[in-house]
């Protein structure tokens, strides 16, 4: 008769944080946190524009583009559409600070596009830009 005794295999403790993840039909087990869910809704093309106008002045202040036709040229647009774009950065700041903050738009089409601005854009006077925000109406521009 064998009486040795066997002790029972220490214990593993394996720390660590996973999700699980779909991947077609099946799950699959990763790594790392769950992603954090996206809220719903879209940001308005307007807010999308002008902050691509922004770090276009950006892009041109450190050099790293020549100038409008070479920003066209990387973005496969017109010269043109990159001067509509830019003149964006010719609205009164907070004008400019109400268009980055719009509200998501959750479905149809957006409250303010970009013919909407243009116009406002083209008068050089912030006051005047101001007086024609504010006739937009709040019910178009979300606030």
């Amino acid at each position: 008769m064998n009486t040795s005794t066997t002790s029972p295999a220490p214990a593993l403790t394996v720390a660590g944080t996973i999700h699980f993840a779909r991947r077609g039909r099946t799950k699959e087990l990763r790594p790392g946190p769950a992603p954090v869910p996206h809220e719903p809704g879209r940001v308005p093309r307007v807010s999308r524009l002008l902050a691509l106008a922004l770090r276009f002045e950006d892009l041109i202040r450190a050099g790293e583009v020549t100038d409008h036709a070479e920003l066209a040229r990387l973005g496969h647009v017109t010269r043109a559409r990159v001067s509509q774009i830019m003149a964006l950065l010719h609205l009164a700041p907070e004008i400019q600070e109400h268009i980055l903050f719009l509200p998501k738009v959750m479905r149809g089409r957006d409250p303010l596009i970009l013919s909407d601005v243009r116009p406002i854009a083209a008068v050089p006077d912030w006051r005047r830009q101001r007086k024609m925000w504010a006739a937009l109406g709040t019910t178009r521009t979300g606030g």
